[in-house]
């Protein structure tokens, strides 16, 4: 009887030892987040990464019951605001919501103030935006074949915007002259808003802006939407070809997703990847993302780690055959 007795004590202290135990681990990792976190966007407001930013920023606010700031940082396609993330606290309070400009700045530039791969870790992936080839109606173009026509009778006189060298719609516009085999011209801007007002003023003759930035001067007539840059046709824009119609083979990566500075913990990233899937299941985050043809595609951490490495070993082939670095 007192050896069963012993043994029920020894179980108790026991017990109560590994409950004081999980206690203290819960007490040495704190709520997530428990001040406000920072979105960190690499281009201008009113960019197709900013208007996803602005989008989840209110929702996540109210989950975490704590400010969600965006901070823009425009400049070097989206270099140096991702270099300022590298740079933060890995706990979580400041994260980097990036575009494919990442994985492309990863391989065209030689001397980045970060390692791309192991200064960072992957949060989530959100989705991908829908891009359109635009031009002016003055420039008088009404299709994709017309614009390259143009191009051929007027080589190194036909010139095209981007959000900044390296940017995502760079890489856009170089995988469409490629395959267009135009003689055309970069000018690089801060972010898609710029961009956008040079193309209407008629100083630059086209871009691939993201719907989000350009749809309301495509639907009041002040831009025209030549093709759009998805596997299918837009919602929004259902007369309007896609690229791979007019150019069999055309590409774009076009995802948004959030990284953190590497070493911040798995729990809190695995947290945010959970709650941003939620706020993306929103009926009205899903309709504001449908307004701009934007395609939810939210992953865990583990695959967007996956993801990312996958686009910078594909954007290394790119930029060696768009001639813009070195094989």
């Amino acid at each position: 009887m007192r050896a069963l007795q012993r043994a029920a004590f020894a179980t108790l202290i026991a017990t109560g030892i590994a409950v004081t135990a999980a206690q203290g681990i819960a007490q040495a990792q704190p709520y997530y987040p428990t001040k406000p976190v920072r979105i960190v966007v690499g281009f201008s407001a009113g960019s197709a990464t900013d208007i996803t930013a602005r989008m989840i920023a209110p929702r996540l606010a109210e989950k975490w019951r704590q400010p969600v700031i965006v901070e823009n940082r425009p400049g070097a396609g989206g270099t140096l605001a991702a270099a300022m993330v590298a740079k933060a606290t890995p706990d979580g309070h400041t994260l980097a919501l990036i575009s494919a400009a990442f994985a492309i700045g990863a391989v065209l530039h030689a001397n980045l103030p970060y390692d791309p791969l192991k200064d960072f870790v992957g949060v989530a992936q959100i989705g991908a935006s829908t891009g359109a080839l635009t031009v002016a109606p003055a420039l008088g173009v009404k299709s994709v074949k017309e614009l390259i026509a143009l191009a051929q009778e007027r080589p190194g006189k036909i010139f095209y915007g981007s959000a900044g060298a390296g940017s995502g719609i760079h890489m856009t516009a170089e995988r469409f002259k490629m395959l267009a085999g135009n003689k055309t011209v970069h000018v690089a801007f801060k972010g898609q808003p710029e961009m956008l007002i040079e193309i209407m003023a008629g100083r630059i003759h086209y871009g691939f802006p993201g719907l989000g930035p350009a749809l309301g001067m495509i639907k009041d007539g002040r831009l025209v939407a030549l093709a759009v840059v998805t596997l299918k046709r837009s919602p929004l824009l259902p007369d309007v070809p896609t690229m791979v119609e007019v150019l069999p083979g055309f590409e774009r990566d076009a995802s948004h997703g959030l990284l953190a500075p590497a070493g911040t913990p798995r729990r809190i990233l695995n947290q945010i990847s959970k709650d941003l899937a939620g706020v993306l299941d929103l009926p009205e985050v899903k309709q504001q993302m449908q307004v701009i043809s934007f395609e939810p595609a939210p992953t865990g951490p583990e695959e967007y780690d996956r993801i990312i490495r996958s686009m910078i070993g594909i954007f290394s082939k790119v930029v060696v055959a768009a001639g813009l670095r070195a094989p």
